[in-house]
């Protein structure tokens, strides 16, 4: 039984997986090159004085013949290397997504849903969805609440030291959240009915936000434009959405076939660890 719902797990993380080492080859890898090169431009020129450059371009001009002679190699050599340099960074960029969409698939859907399907509620495939939220929230919702993401070059005022623990408290908080606001659900849903039950889910979430206001504040300056900041901040928000969402949809794919058609025949219960008859 555990070896089924770990390599259902495991085929969804592959294919999210795969999804996001291609957004991030694709899209996310040369935005973040384009604003690493302004870090880069930004510093150099306040790094060089006008006096450096009056020498250099004095002392170019010796060398300028010899350059010349050389160029159209140079020129040549360094696109080929370019173009070899770019497609082993996207062959990196799509395994390292498929390694990391197996860890989450097979740590989320594989272990956690084999011992919390029975509390989760609803039918199986809502439980795909709503087990991929509580992954979203434990792994990023909840600790970008203190140490949201940045863009690249940017510098942040607390450590590296300060930072890591922090981010783990955070995860330890958005799973115990998320844990709390199911069993809150479960109960209040049986005694007071379904608003009551999603007033009572949504307190624990709240409490987050508590721990964000009273956390430590990073502050953040870095020498991109706001606006692609914004962008860039965005788009690794997204991508991590992108992630949860695709395996989610994924694992709901791969439900059992037997699940499958006993939800769609009215009058018979679905298969599962948590369809035992209930006691009189």
């Amino acid at each position: 039984m555990f070896g089924e719902y770990l390599t259902r797990g495991v085929k969804a993380g592959v294919v999210a997986g795969l999804v996001f080492g291609l957004f991030m080859a694709v899209v996310a890898n040369p935005l973040v090159g384009y604003a690493d090169d302004l870090n880069h431009a930004t510093v150099e020129e306040s790094g060089h004085s006008h006096e450096a450059e009056s020498a250099h371009s004095h002392d170019s001009e010796g060398a300028h013949s010899h350059e010349s002679g050389d160029s159209h190699a140079s020129e040549s050599g360094g696109h080929h290397d370019t173009a070899v340099s770019m497609a082993v960074t996207k062959a990196v960029s799509v395994a390292a997504g498929g390694l990391w969409g197996v860890v989450l698939g097979g740590a989320f859907f594989g272990v956690a849903f084999f011992f919390l399907e029975p509390a989760i509620p609803g039918p199986d495939a809502a439980k795909s969805y709503l087990m991929g939220l509580a992954g979203f929230v434990t792994v990023s919702g909840a600790p970008w609440l203190v140490l949201p993401p940045v863009a690249p070059g940017a510098e942040q005022s607390l450590s590296t030291a300060t930072r890591l623990p922090l981010y783990a408290g955070m995860m330890l908080a958005g799973a115990l959240a998320c844990l709390s606001a199911g069993y809150v659900y479960t109960r209040l849903r049986e005694s007071r009915g379904l608003g009551a039950a999603l007033v009572g889910a949504a307190v624990p979430f709240g409490l987050l936000a508590v721990l964000a206001v009273v956390a430590p504040e990073n502050a953040v300056h870095g020498a991109l434009s706001p606006a692609l900041e914004t962008g860039l901040i965005g788009l690794f928000a997204f991508g991590q959405v992108l992630l949860w969402l695709v395996l989610a949809a994924a694992h709901a794919r791969f439900r059992p076939s037997s699940e499958s058609e006993s939800e769609s025949e009215p009058g018979i219960p679905t298969a599962g660890r948590d369809s035992a008859p209930a006691a009189d």
